[in-house]
């Protein structure tokens, strides 16, 4: 499997681990009430749920054709992707620290990608 069809499934097992987070949390703020009940009849769970499903698909996949000390520590980014969408989507206020963290994550990233 070439590089770039690998890394692209990386990037979706990577954006389904985080949406499946982000569909998760935009459930469980509209549920009335977080019970046993509103979770189990939540479809955004189940989607969420879903999405991590499809993503352990992908990863099986990844990890049979890439390098675990290159592949695993990338997932990182899927941390990179829920700030910026706590920011984006849920308003959070992220402190200066929190985003100096995902730089260096990023930067991490990159160094591991180098051959």
């Amino acid at each position: 499997m070439s590089k770039f069809v690998l890394y692209g499934l990386l990037l979706v097992n990577i954006l389904l681990l985080a949406g499946g987070q982000i569909v998760w949390k935009n459930a469980l703020q509209n549920m009335n009430g977080m019970t046993v009940l509103n979770v189990i009849t939540s479809p955004g769970v189940y989607i969420g749920g879903f999405m991590y499903v499809i993503a352990t698909g992908i990863w099986l996949v990844i990890l049979n054709n890439g390098k675990l000390s290159v592949v695993y520590p990338m997932q990182s980014l899927a941390y990179v992707i829920g700030i910026f969408v706590a920011w984006l989507i849920f308003s959070e206020t992220i402190p200066t620290t929190r985003w100096i963290g995902a730089a260096v994550i990023l930067a991490g990233v990159y160094l591991i990608t180098l051959e």
